[in-house]
């Protein structure tokens, strides 16, 4: 007999497990994919760490966070600097002051935040009613056309007029010559990749993988006192409610007799051609010197049922929705939701470690 049965062993279910444990509890871990960490899994190709989920990197402002999983493994200095490349044309983000001498050749913040001004001026919009209003009323019309528009309708599969203003409340400009994605304080990648992070959390606890929940519901749910669910909302409830909606991500993984094929981790392909969103090269996250490289083409996708779900779509129908199921949330006595699916949010991973310490505390009452 288990304490606790935890549905996912991604950093949520992870976390939660390594607390309880710490506090004499027994947990079972299950999981229906193969391997630990969920999307946060990475698998070694080449010597290679490949974030076979698509690019995570760790950032946050919280030091008690920094702190805690560096107690787990040692994270290395990588900073977040992607590129944009549009047509061919190369441009450094967040949008900054190498942005702006790439886009126009000037050379002052003066003139940067002169020629955004002209352009949000002639552009004349005075309440935003859709993202590309909203977009160009913060940034003007080049940034947009080129760093913006297809991205976002690639992001979405949506075009940038039928997305609602507030998608965008605020973009990212700098003054400065500052490539540096995050304006977080602590920032980073595990040295050995994030399989040594999720390991490290599961070390002495029981796990069992790829073992689908539901199939076994009754069995596992008979084996603990209580359990702590980190799977999709709607699927605990069987969708009696309906679908939330996600954004899903296909992602074509490609190994290269090459030492080096695009120069940085990231380069996003911010034109309307291109069907991907942007190419990930996976040593850089950890300054790879091997002889080999592996790239990962990204492609947005609408998500159905059987796919994995990325991003959820908060918007007022999904939210009518989520209000409905926390109702039955609510009424479970004996069930913890816990996560980026169960509880039908983004989430940064700092921010899912801080959410599972948090309701750690709180279940414990401390």
């Amino acid at each position: 007999m288990y304490d606790y049965l935890i549905v996912g062993a991604g950093l949520f279910g992870n976390v939660w497990a390594h607390e309880a444990t710490k506090r004499g509890k027994k947990c079972l871990v299950v999981d229906r994919r193969n391997h630990i960490g969920g999307n946060t899994y990475c698998e070694n190709v080449e010597g290679i760490n490949v974030h076979y989920y698509g690019a995570h990197i760790f950032h946050t402002n919280d030091k008690d966070i920094w702190d805690y999983v560096n107690s787990f493994v040692e994270f290395n200095r990588y900073t977040n600097s992607p590129v944009a490349n549009y047509y061919g044309e190369l441009y450094n983000l967040p949008f900054n002051m190498n942005t702006f001498y790439q886009m126009w050749k000037v050379r002052t913040p003066e003139e940067a935040k002169a020629k955004i001004q002209e352009q949000i001026e002639a552009a004349n919009i005075k309440e935003p009613k859709n993202l590309e209003e909203q977009a160009i009323s913060l940034v003007g019309t080049d940034i947009y056309e080129k760093l913006i528009k297809s991205y976002t309708e690639k992001q979405w599969g949506r075009k940038c007029i039928d997305l609602p203003a507030f998608i965008i409340k605020r973009l990212p400009v700098r003054f400065t010559f500052d490539n540096n994605y995050f304006n977080d304080r602590y920032q980073g990648i595990p040295i050995g990749g994030y399989n040594k992070l999720n390991e490290a959390l599961l070390e002495g606890i029981d796990v069992r993988l790829g073992v689908d929940y539901f199939k076994n519901r009754a069995e596992l749910d008979a084996s603990a006192k209580q359990i702590v669910y980190t799977g999709q909302l709607d699927e605990y409830f069987d969708f009696k409610l309906g679908y939330l909606e996600y954004r899903s991500l296909r992602f074509e993984h490609q190994t290269l007799d090459t030492p080096n094929h695009q120069g940085n981790a990231v380069v996003n392909y911010t034109d309307g051609e291109t069907a991907f969103t942007r190419i990930i090269e996976h040593k850089h996250f950890e300054f790879g010197t091997q002889d080999k490289t592996v790239i990962t083409h990204e492609y947005p996708q609408e998500w159905t049922p059987g796919q994995e779900p990325y991003y959820p779509v908060n918007d007022d129908k999904n939210d009518k929705l989520l209000r409905e199921y926390r109702k039955l949330v609510d009424a479970e006595t004996n069930v913890i939701f816990g996560g980026r699916l169960a509880e039908y949010r983004y989430y940064d991973m700092h921010q899912v470690i801080g959410s599972a310490l948090a309701k750690v505390r709180k279940h414990f009452g401390e």
